[in-house]
């Protein structure tokens, strides 16, 4: 499991088998103990398409969560039932400063980095005029030899 710097994190149990939520306390566990304290955790009950062959109430894996202060909602991955009210929520109880912080990112990152891609040039001498339309330094341009007269650019 990669949790370093997560910002929220999804533990997934199977309602039609005790044992995988026994499997998702021992996940929980280890994000309560080693993530960022302010990690957002959602236990997720899937399955819910086979709700006949339930073996976990709904009533055990609520009470867990609200013991651990987890969100916690039962889903279908087959039927895509409750997926997009889980990512909503979770969406919603990250703080709104961590969603300023990636704005703010990404407009610096905008700046800096050119919005079209550049032409990769390969070959040099065979393709006249290559290199002339970009600007920025020509590794194939001939170097002069230095003379006690130019001035360093360090």
């Amino acid at each position: 499991m990669y949790y370093r710097n997560a910002n929220c994190a999804v533990v997934v149990y199977d309602i039609t088998q005790t044992a995988s939520l026994e499997k998702a306390r021992n996940w929980i566990r280890e994000l309560q103990r080693q993530a960022d304290p302010s990690i957002v955790i959602a236990l997720c009950g899937n399955k819910l398409d086979l709700a006949a062959r339930r073996q976990v109430t709904q009533e055990e894996a609520q009470k867990y969560a609200e013991e651990e202060g987890l969100m916690w909602a039962e889903t279908s991955a087959k039927s895509g039932e409750g997926v997009s009210d889980i990512f909503t929520r979770i969406g919603q109880s990250i703080p709104p400063w961590y969603w300023m912080s990636l704005t703010i990112l990404s407009s610096i990152a905008a700046k800096k980095l050119p919005t079209t891609a550049q032409p990769a040039s390969r070959g040099g001498a065979g393709r006249a005029g290559a290199t002339a339309s970009r600007a920025g330094v020509d590794l194939n341009k001939q170097q002069r030899p230095s003379t006690s007269a130019d001035q360093c650019n360090c």
